[in-house]
Parts: structure tokens; C-alpha cells; sequence
């Protein structure tokens, strides 16, 4: 006899009952009693299998005349989010002999970690090379726009402005650096530049985008990696979202710099070299291709003869010296008539530049010998530093997978990842950003310390929420940069690129003020991009959507419309952002309160589905790489086909012939394809 009671674990039965119906089925060899609370016999008797038995009278429940308890489980859902495991291969330790645990010392702890530090190198300075294209390729443009007079009236302009130019140039630094040129030598005020610094903060946040792209491979490691690199976006737009309005109503960070500076006892120390990791990449940098950053200066400055010149360094020895020239020189002399004013040739002393040494670097000929043009150059360049940059970071996340398994692995992840014990956790996240200020400061680059750690996020070893305070410390270590770079400005400059770059600091500052904090708060950067990295991984051409529209489709549209006037944008951003504001608060309702909605508004469904869905967009973007695809396949057969026909041809046969010995080859295969010339 077999009495058996299915109950399943959220409190319904296999029949989708409450917990307080249920169904006893008690089968014997002669009779079919049922003890029917909720349904019929026969249902009762046609109940299905659990998921998963647990037998409750086996020490894990109770049971009682003769009837066996068991309760159906729901299959666990996993979590994209979690940390994969990363189980270690070939031969545990204890049974290696001992030749075998000296090749794995040497392999492991040796070999793999100094490749390991060579491919970083070459990373980071494949990443130099990366900005010194963008240069080339949009250089002037960039120093142009900064230099444009409507940046000084509107704001929004300026933020744009700096989300372009930036990704232009590919360095926040530099960007920073031709604001702070601008502001010293009068063009710029320093109120109006500080929408640029806003813009020129979300704008270096590119680099580390572009770099997750090179895992889509793997769909979970390109879920996490481009997750982490965009948090940096998320945390930027959003600060700018709030801090800009509130410093165009109050001016805050104008006030509260400006007070700074007039408070300190400034003095130049003109002494002060802030060059660290650059003192060991620069050496090899320099060999491939040496950029002049003080050409887009000058043009953001509006001087018209450097758009003229190349910003590829021509000499790299040059110096100062006195020399005797002749000029006219207009002096007050007595006369009979008085005091005159005379001007008479006169040998005058001025300091010239001596150019000394002409420069010697791989990309050097190409300009000054075959005069090819910059755009030329720096598409060249642009193809060079992808792909030592794709190569690179390849072989970095396998030499990672491979040493980063088992009890390292483990080890690593429970240090990044893990929190201080007991009430000290909270000090964790503050921790990290001292930690990633430090790396970064050390670095000398936000870009390259996101960029180093977005592979480390991809492959499971840091977590996107850890991520997110490394990152945070990052935009504090580059302002820290800057103003070490400020003191090192002479005479009047001091006092305005000082302020600026504390413009910069208290910026950020600002947004880990308002985005850190408070534990609600904190979590929606992590979660917008959990959710990019969510839509990236099920679509995966929507990363390149995603850099196509953030850092310059959008900019570029604001800042159209910011040369329209503020009317035009008003007319045009208001209604958008509050279609946005209330899109964005009917998604929330929608996953929080659905109840507190209209029943037609609790779903999207009744829109089509392009207006709710990427998925007819993925149909259409599929079935085209499918058809590219199929059409190179097709020709590189016809071309097989053809080269085939013309040997046959070759050895004395006519075209006619040729076709017919194709077609019984295609008959045999088993094919029905005819081929036709």
C-alpha cells in the first residue's frame, strides 16, 4: 500500500491549492478511498510527481499512519549577478611530486605574473596611444569648440562641450588642462568653465566603456564587465543632473573655491612634476608617436596660425637664448622744438627659440617625410592602439582565469569584495575609495585605473557594487592629479587654474556626498547599470548603441540645440525630461506597486512592441549580420567554384564541359544545386 501527501513549499499544493486544502490519496490493492478537502477523487488520484522528494518521516519531518509526507520545491533561479566560482584545474597541490610543485611555482608565481605585468604595461600604454588618435583625429575640433564664444554664455553648451571634447581627445586631463589655459590667460571666466570640468568628468568615462566591449564574448563575463565601466557613467550623469542646476542657482562651488583661494598664501613651485607611472610608459610611448598638446591650447585660444600646424611634435631639442635684433624703438628725445618722440632702428635684445634636435619616433616619417595628412595619421594610429589594446586584454583575462581559480580565487574575492566585521561595516565603502584614489593618484588616470579593473569585474573577481566605490574614489584621484599639475602653474596663473581644479574636486566630492551615503540612494547608480548590463548581454549591440548615443549622439543634439538659443531648448528639453520623469516613475510603480496603477498602465503591452521591447530591433539587426554573413560565404564559394571551373578549363575542356563535370560533382554530394555561368 503507497499513502502518500504532496505539499509544496509556498504553502500550495501540486495543484496550485492553499496550504489549508488538501488532497489525501490513499491507494490500497482492493479499494480507492480519497479524503477530499478541495477537489474530486479523481484529481486527487492524477496528482503529478513533486520536483523534489523529501521524505519528512526520515528524520527531516514527521509522519504518521503510514502516510509519507513529501514537499515539492521550486527549481532555484540563478542569479547573474553572483560571483561564479572559479574551481580550480589540473592536479591539487597535495599530489603533485616534487619537480611538479617547482614548475607551478615557477609557472604560476614567476612566468605568468611577469607576463601578467608586461601586458599591463603594454595596456596602459596602448590606452596613450588610444588618446594621442583621438587627438589627431578631432584635436582641433575639440579645442575649437572650448574656444567657441557661446560657451561662455550658456551653460548647458558648456557641459556639452566638454562630454565632446573630451572624448575627443580621450584624456580629462587635457581637456581640463586648456580650460584652465583659457581661464589664465583672460578668455574664459572661471564661473562658465565649470560646466565644462562637469562635462569633461563624464566624458573620460569612455574609455573604460569601450574596453568592456573586447569581453562579449561570454555573455555573463560582458554582463558584469560592462556593468561595472558604465557605473562610472551613471554616477556622472546623475551628479551632473542635480549639481549643474543647483551651481547655475547658487554657485556654490564658484563660492566656495574663490573663498578657498583667498584664503591660502599662494606660491608657484614651478618645481613640481607629478609624472609617476608616466616616467616608466613614457619612454616607450615616445618611440611610436609624440603628440604637441600645446597646439589645441592655442587654438582654444583662439590663435588662427596653429590650425595650420600639425600636432605631431616636429623638434623635441629646443631652447632660449638672448640674441641681438633690429626693431624700432620709439624714445622721447630733446630737441629745439622740446620733447619728441623719435623712432629709430635700434639693436634690441629678445629671447628666441632655438630649434636644436628634430624628433625620432615610428609615426614621424609618415608626417614629415611622405606629409600625410593628421586625420590620416591618426586613423592609422586609432587601428595600432585597438588593436594592441584587443590583444592585450585578451591575454590578460586568460592569464587571470588562469591564476585567479581555487583558493587564490577565493581568497581575493573575500578580500575585495567582502566587508569589515560587526559595526565597522559601513567604514567599507569609504575604505575603497581611499583605495581607488590612492591607485588612481598613482596611475596619474581615472581612465586607466577603470579601465585595469573592468576585466576584473568581467571575469567575476570584483563585484559591480564593490566597483562602484573604487570607481568613485577614481574621479577624486584625478582631481587630486590636477591640482598637484595647478601648483606647479606660474605667476597669476596660479590662483585661477588652483580654482578651477578645486571646481573640479569639490564636483565630485558633491556627488559621493549625495550618491554614497544614504543606503537608497547608493544603490541606484549600481542599478541602472545592473541594468544596462542586463539589456547589453541579451542584445549585445546595444553596447555600441549605448557609446554611440551617451557620448555623442545626445551631446551633440543638446549642444545643436543650445546654439538654437534657450528658447528652442526649452521648447524642446522640458516636455522630454518630464515624458522621461514620468516613464521612469510608472516603471518603478510598475515593479514595486502595481496596484497603485490603472490596470491598463500596470504592463507596457498595450503598445507595440518596438515601443516597449529591443527585440524587433534585435530581429532586424540579426537577420542583416546573418544575410552579411551568408552573402561573404556564398562569395567566397562562388570564387572556390570559379577557380575549380578554370583549372578544369585549364586542362582542355570548354566552359560547357567544365559546367557539366560541376554539376555531376554537386549530384554525387548528394546536392540538387545547379550551377549556372
Amino acid at each position: 500500500m503507497e499513502n502518500k501527501a504532496y505539499i509544496s513549499e509556498d504553502g500550495k499544493d501540486q495543484n496550485g491549492m492553499p496550504s489549508g486544502m488538501v488532497d489525501v490519496g490513499v491507494n490500497t490493492d482492493d479499494m480507492s478511498v480519497a479524503v477530499d478537502m478541495g477537489v474530486s477523487k479523481e484529481k486527487a488520484d492524477a496528482l503529478p510527481p513533486p520536483y523534489n522528494s523529501i521524505n519528512l518521516s526520515n528524520g527531516n519531518g514527521v509522519s504518521g499512519s503510514g502516510i509519507d509526507y513529501t514537499i515539492a520545491k521550486k527549481p532555484k533561479v540563478a542569479d547573474p549577478w553572483e560571483l561564479p566560482e572559479l574551481k580550480p584545474s589540473g592536479k591539487p597541490w597535495k599530489e603533485l611530486n616534487a619537480a611538479e610543485k617547482i614548475w607551478r611555482v615557477i609557472k604560476d608565481g614567476i612566468i605568468k605574473i611577469a607576463l601578467l605585468l608586461g601586458l599591463l604595461y603594454l595596456f596602459i600604454c596602448s590606452l596613450d596611444f588610444l588618446s594621442s588618435a583621438f587627438r589627431l583625429l578631432g584635436g582641433k575640433a575639440a579645442g575649437e569648440a572650448i574656444g567657441s564664444s557661446v560657451v561662455a554664455t550658456n551653460p548647458i553648451c558648456g557641459l556639452m562641450v566638454g562630454v565632446l571634447a573630451t572624448v575627443l581627445v580621450q584624456s580629462s586631463s587635457t581637456s581640463t588642462s586648456i580650460v584652465v589655459s583659457m581661464v589664465a590667460s583672460g578668455i574664459l571666466e572661471v564661473r562658465p568653465a565649470i560646466p565644462i570640468i562637469m562635462g569633461a568628468n563624464i566624458g573620460t568615462s569612455v574609455t573604460n566603456t569601450i574596453v568592456s566591449l573586447f569581453q562579449a564574448n561570454d555573455r555573463n563575463e560582458f554582463r558584469r564587465a560592462f556593468a561595472g565601466a558604465t557605473v562610472h557613467d551613471m554616477f556622472n550623469w546623475l551628479s551632473v543632473m542635480i549639481l549643474l542646476p543647483l551651481e547655475l542657482l547658487t554657485g556654490y562651488l564658484y563660492r566656495l573655491t574663490d573663498v578657498i583661494i583667498k584664503s591660502m598664501d599662494l606660491k608657484t613651485n614651478e618645481e613640481v612634476d607629478v609624472e609617476l607611472l608616466k616616467v616608466i610608459t613614457k619612454p616607450f610611448t615616445e618611440l611610436v608617436i609624440q603628440i604637441d598638446k600645446k597646439v589645441i591650447t592655442k587654438v582654444a585660444e583662439g590663435d588662427e596660425s596653429a590650425l595650420k600646424k600639425s600636432l605631431m611634435k616636429e623638434w623635441c631639442v629646443k631652447d632660449k637664448m638672448d640674441q641681438f635684433v633690429l626693431r624700432n624703438v620709439t624714445a622721447e628725445q630733446n630737441t629745439t622744438n622740446g620733447l619728441v618722440n623719435i623712432t629709430s632702428l635700434q639693436n634690441v635684445t629678445e629671447q628666441v627659440t632655438v630649434y636644436i634636435e628634430k624628433c625620432d619616433y615610428l609615426f614621424y616619417p609618415l608626417k614629415y617625410k611622405h606629409d600625410l595628412k593628421d586625420s590620416i595619421i591618426g586613423t592609422i594610429v586609432l587601428l595600432f592602439s585597438l588593436t594592441i589594446l584587443c590583444i592585450c586584454l585578451v591575454l590578460i583575462v586568460k592569464i587571470l582565469h588562469s591564476l585567479l581559480k581555487g583558493r587564490i580565487a577565493s581568497i581575493t574575492k573575500k578580500v575585495i569584495n567582502s566587508n569589515f566585521p560587526g559595526r565597522l561595516a559601513w567604514l567599507t565603502g569609504y575604505v575603497a575609495i581611499l583605495v581607488g584614489a590612492g591607485l588612481t593618484i598613482l596611475v596619474q588616470s581615472s581612465s586607466i585605473f577603470t579601465s585595469a579593473m573592468t576585466p576584473l569585474v568581467g571575469i567575476g573577481v570584483v563585484s559591480v557594487d564593490r566597483m562602484y566605490p573604487f570607481t568613485l574614489g577614481a574621479n577624486i584621484g584625478t582631481t587630486v592629479t590636477a591640482i598637484l599639475a595647478a601648483l606647479a602653474s606660474s605667476g597669476g596663473k596660479l590662483a585661477l587654474a588652483l580654482q578651477i581644479a578645486l571646481c573640479h574636486f569639490f564636483f565630485n566630492i558633491s556627488g559621493i556626498i549625495i550618491w554614497f551615503p544614504i543606503p537608497h540612494l547608493r544603490k541606484v547608480p549600481v542599478a541602472l547599470a545592473k541594468i544596462n548590463g542586463n539589456t547589453t548581454a541579451k542584445y549585445r549591440w546595444f553596447a555600441i548603441l549605448y557609446l554611440i548615443v551617451f557620448f555623442f549622439i545626445l551631446p551633440a543634439a543638446v549642444f545643436g540645440l543650445s546654439l538654437a538659443g534657450w528658447v528652442v531648448l526649452g521648447a524642446v528639453g522640458i516636455p522630454f525630461l518630464v515624458f522621461l520623469a514620468i516613464v521612469i516613475t510608472i516603471n518603478v510603480l510598475q515593479r514595486k506597486k502595481p496596484g497603485a496603477l490603472p490596470r491598463k498602465l500596470r504592463n507596457w503591452d498595450f503598445l507595440p512592441l518596438a515601443l516597449h521591447s529591443l527585440e524587433p530591433f534585435d530581429r532586424v539587426i540579426t537577420v542583416m549580420v546573418n544575410w552579411k554573413i551568408c552573402r561573404n560565404c556564398c562569395l567566397q564559394c562562388k570564387q572556390t567554384e570559379d577557380n575549380e571551373l578554370d583549372d578544369v578549363q585549364v586542362n582542355g575542356l570548354d566552359l560547357n564541359a567544365a559546367n557539366d563535370i560541376k554539376k555531376d560533382e554537386l549530384f554525387v554530394n548528394g546536392s540538387t544545386t545547379n550551377t549556372y555561368l
